[in-house]
């Protein structure tokens, strides 16, 4: 055993190490100067929020994929992380420890709030509770609370603030002890340009971090209980067991790995918004943790990287430059293919985004992992009407 890992989980965790730690490469796989450079997507932001939406979609992972409890609100807490984080910035400094520290802190005392009351519905109620305080957030940060977070204009950091622990020779930028997390080395190796970036290894260690822990909340005894919580909770309660507590717990574990995501997209830019807490965020990780595949461990990382992978690509490939694909066939032929395309990509990239969901969701119910699985033969293909049949024959959730 590796960890308190059994050989499985262990192998799985190595494999996500390895991709993420191999990013560089693995995202750069055409020359820089080639046509099919726009595919590559090794930029130190994009590869960034990779990870960092990853950390975000673990933890939601937690509540919706063990307990079943289905959270439109969890924005809330990436925006308190990011609000906390930047505090942290203009008190003490810029190194990004007592902002991540913080940024946890609060937003798992703000989960707690929100799930304490939360919780005392379920099914669609709890998900419309969990919407209805997110967008009281959202809307407070614009006015009420503009002292704590200068509302439209967004909290950042300005000269005049105190930084009681910024010394005379540190950055005036984010850093770890004081290694920016701007800082970037690039290797050339023939026509292609590989980036290492500081801000994210630091990121992508905390999320392999963040991995582990899930793993060992997904194979404990309290992720049993949560799993119990999911399958039949009235029967539970006929026993005399009282769920609330253990879904409460998931509840505020999962707005902490949120928080924590908050924290580091602002160590990515001393900047917070109150748009990180709008409802749209929320649906981004549900969409990410229903495509990648709901209750397991390795699916939510998936589909937050395919999410913002396509996203940037999508919205990147503009006019001249589908017309410069097709610029081989006639001119009629070229324009129309070139303006059908066009309605998917650039401004309207959501459509594609959308039909993606769609196939996934529609030929691959368990996600991206039950893809994977039925490629490498590990599940037999079942029939629609033997899926159905059994689904059937389950009870209800």
């Amino acid at each position: 055993m590796m960890l308190g890992l059994n050989k499985k989980d262990a192998s799985l965790l190595l494999i996500v190490a390895a991709i993420t730690l191999l990013a560089p490469f693995i995202l750069n796989p055409f020359p820089t100067n080639s046509e099919l450079a726009i595919f590559n997507a090794g930029y130190p932001d994009l590869m960034q929020r990779f990870v960092i939406f990853g950390i975000f979609a673990i933890g939601f992972n937690i509540l919706f994929g063990l307990t079943g409890y289905l959270s439109f609100g969890h924005a809330a807490f990436l925006g308190v992380g990011s609000y906390a984080a930047v505090w942290m910035f203009k008190l003490l400094g810029y190194n990004i420890i007592p902002g991540l520290i913080l940024s946890v802190i609060v937003a798992g005392l703000f989960s707690a709030l929100i799930g304490f009351i939360s919780l005392r519905r379920s099914g669609i109620y709890f998900s419309i509770l969990t919407l209805a305080f997110a967008q009281m957030s959202f809307r407070l940060a614009y006015s009420v609370l503009t002292p704590l977070t200068n509302g439209e204009t967004g909290l950042q950091v300005y000269t005049s603030d105190p930084q009681y622990l910024h010394g005379a020779g540190d950055p005036n930028i984010p850093h770890l002890f004081g290694v920016t997390m701007r800082s970037t080395e690039t290797l050339q190796l023939g026509g292609w340009q590989f980036v290492f970036n500081t801000g994210f290894y630091v990121s992508a260690l905390v999320m392999l971090a963040a991995f582990y822990l899930s793993i060992r909340i997904f194979r404990s005894p309290f992720g049993l209980m949560l799993r119990a919580v999911k399958s039949n909770r009235q029967r539970m309660y006929y026993t005399g067991l009282n769920t609330r507590p253990y879904a409460l717990a998931a509840f505020v574990i999962s707005g902490m790995y949120a928080g924590l995501a908050g924290g580091l997209l602002a160590s990515m830019d001393p900047l917070a918004g109150a748009e990180r807490m709008q409802w749209t965020a929320s649906g981004e990780v549900v969409i990410m943790t229903i495509l990648g595949g709901v209750g397991t461990l390795i699916g939510p990382v998936l589909g937050a990287g395919v999410i913002k992978y396509f996203e940037n690509i999508f919205s990147k490939i503009n006019d001249s430059i589908l017309h410069n694909w097709f610029a081989f066939l006639p001119d009629w032929a070229g324009d129309f293919v070139a303006g059908f395309i066009g309605f998917f990509t650039g401004e309207g990239w959501h459509l594609m985004l959308g039909l993606i969901f769609m196939v996934v969701v529609t030929f691959l119910p368990g996600g991206l992992v039950e893809g994977g699985q039925r490629l490498l033969g590990l599940t037999p293909r079942k029939s629609r009407r033997a899926r159905t049949g059994k689904a059937q024959s389950e009870p209800a959730e």
